[in-house]
């Protein structure tokens, strides 16, 4: 008579052969991942395919860390208490990398930053960009998407506001409300309540900053060690990421998992996922290099453009 295991392994066989054959040949590997900004969409990648199933499926199990911001989550990957950073600032990789930290970027983790948005409380004199000069403005911490971000916006419009960190999203909020900076930074789907509630107005997006548009700002990092000794377990990271990402974008299961994570409302739900759109959250390929180069040298995050050389060694996408 045949044995319970052999009925398991079948099932997962025809459901589907590659996982089957991990489930039987090893046990679930763990990689433990640092995640900023809790609830985010585009962050959130890990712990909503974690929650789905798809993770295990590719025979991982995750340990999740959640950060202030991408600088956090890179220091734990070099200190090596993590073996992976998703949503990390790619200034703040390239800056960390040229210092002669031991760091990889294994996938790109937003193109563009439509999430990305500045505001005021609905009772500032501030109306647009142009009323930021002498202006404090909101930064999660240096080296952050957010703080390069922020640079950009600055340079562009030629402004002299005052860039402040003021470390996680929530923490902003209440600086900027009760007048502690003049204006605060914000990422779908944070703060999206307030706007609809007319309680603050915002400003400026990502979207208004053209050298952000078209380029990774964020990346998905682990250490030289790992991509050396776990080579294979960050593979399978990458492809069950991949298969996240499509499920968030086509199953409305994804959407429930992402309320439940979140504990956001079904309208600011399904808001986030129509801000930023799929192919933001490409993975295998970092765009516009050359613009990333000069936007961490104008933000001071590197000194000079890191050579072809240095690139090829920095971005290994397994």
């Amino acid at each position: 008579m045949l044995g319970a295991k052999f009925y398991i392994a079948l099932m997962l066989a025809l459901a589907d052969p590659i996982s089957a054959a991990w489930a039987q040949a090893k046990p679930s590997e763990t990689l433990k991942v640092a995640i900023p900004q809790r609830g985010a969409w585009d962050a959130g990648v890990a712990e909503l395919g974690h929650r789905g199933g798809i993770f295990q499926k590719h025979g991982l199990n995750l340990e999740i860390l959640y950060v202030q911001a991408g600088p956090e989550s890179i220091q734990a990957v070099i200190g090596g208490s993590m073996d992976i950073a998703t949503a990390a600032g790619v200034s703040a990789a390239v800056g960390t990398f040229a210092k002669g930290a031991p760091i990889r970027i294994i996938g790109s983790e937003m193109i563009g930053a439509p999430d990305l948005y500045w505001y005021v409380p609905a009772n500032s004199p501030i109306r647009g960009i142009e009323d930021l000069n002498g202006k404090t403005i909101a930064y999660s911490l240096t080296g952050s998407s957010s703080h390069a971000a922020l640079l950009a916006l600055i340079a562009q419009y030629k402004l002299t506001a005052k860039p402040t960190s003021t470390g996680n999203i929530a923490a902003t909020i209440t600086q900027t409300m009760t007048g502690q900076v003049d204006v605060g930074f914000g990422a779908a789907p944070f703060g999206l309540d307030l706007v609809e509630q007319g309680k603050v107005r915002i400003i400026a997006s990502g979207n208004d900053v053209a050298s952000l548009r078209t380029r990774t700002v964020r990346v998905n990092v682990t250490s030289v060690s790992d991509l050396q000794n776990r080579r294979e377990a960050i593979v399978r990271f990458n492809r069950a990421y991949r298969e996240t990402v499509d499920w968030m974008y086509s199953d409305p299961a994804a959407l429930t998992q992402y309320a439940e994570y979140s504990h956001l409302p079904e309208t600011i739900v399904h808001r986030v996922r129509d801000l930023i759109p799929m192919q933001s959250l490409v993975t295998d390929r970092i765009e516009g290099i050359d613009q990333i180069m000069a936007d961490a040298v104008s933000g001071k995050f590197i000194p000079a453009p890191l050579t072809l050389e240095q690139v090829n060694e920095l971005v290994q996408i397994p």
